[in-house]
């Protein structure tokens, strides 16, 4: 009996510190220089429905079901999605427009697992008519994913499929 209770301490033990160095948050982004004056870039990216043309998580699921709510491009604009397993079920809500410089949103999963992040897209001059696109995400791990988080990477899970969409953008608006 007295082993078993030890062996129980040691995990309640265990569990306990491990949340306390698991990481808290999460920001994850990636950038491109694309050869578009800032402000056409900008004017595009605004676009939740334009989005599907560069996002890779279309290109996961052609046959997702969407929707779209409110006026495309303005804050309070809603894209909502139910795909398959790699691309789940959740949406994406534009909160904030800093115009010519930067959109935010907030992102709300439902599956595979229900979690929230902060999404942004940040368009700078280069210069030469060229503009740096900044895409990423934050967020807060919540416990238990904190934990699990000492194990995976948030940057791994998603920073690939960033490169990727912002190559697909680059080339969409270079062509």
């Amino acid at each position: 009996m007295m082993t078993a209770l030890y062996i129980v301490g040691g995990l309640v033990l265990l569990v306990l510190i491990l949340s306390m160095i698991a990481p808290k948050t999460y920001d994850v982004s990636r950038f491109v220089i694309i050869n578009k004056p800032k402000e056409e870039v900008f004017q595009y990216l605004r676009s939740l429905k334009k989005m599907d043309n560069w996002s890779p998580w279309a290109k996961k699921d052609p046959n997702m079901h969407k929707e779209f709510r409110g006026t495309d491009g303005e804050v309070g604009s809603v894209s909502y999605w139910n795909g398959n397993k790699e691309v789940g079920e959740g949406e994406q809500e534009i909160t904030k427009i800093m115009d010519g410089e930067r959109i935010e949103g907030e992102l709300r999963f439902m599956k595979p697992f229900k979690s929230e992040s902060d999404c942004y897209l940040i368009t700078e001059d280069a210069g030469n008519s060229e503009t740096k696109v900044t895409w990423g995400f934050s967020g807060n791990n919540k416990f238990p994913m904190s934990i699990m988080m000492l194990f995976m990477s948030m940057d791994k899970m998603v920073g690939k499929d960033f490169e990727e969409g912002l190559s697909s953008l680059k080339q969409l608006l270079e062509e």
